[in-house]
């Protein structure tokens, strides 16, 4: 089994709760602020090591969310 193979598991899962509900889903003003900031000071300045640990946790959440929706957009449509 493969990373990716157990991302679509778990987003596949996530999106048969509710595909409606998993649509809706938007990350809080907060987080999306801080992962901007975090971007930006990647860019500018580097990130520590905690900084880089936040951003890549950010970053492995987007990817779920990301394949939820497109599986709750498949089963919305019937496929």
């Amino acid at each position: 089994m493969t990373v990716q193979t157990i991302y679509d598991h778990f987003a596949e899962t996530i999106a048969s709760m509710n595909p409606a509900k998993v649509l809706e889903i938007r990350a809080p003003q907060a987080a999306s602020e801080r992962l901007e900031s975090l971007i930006e000071k990647k860019n500018e300045h580097g990130l520590s090591a905690v900084e880089k640990d936040e951003l890549d946790h950010f970053l492995v959440l987007e990817r779920l969310i990301r394949l939820a929706k497109a599986h709750a957009r498949l089963q919305l449509a019937g496929l």
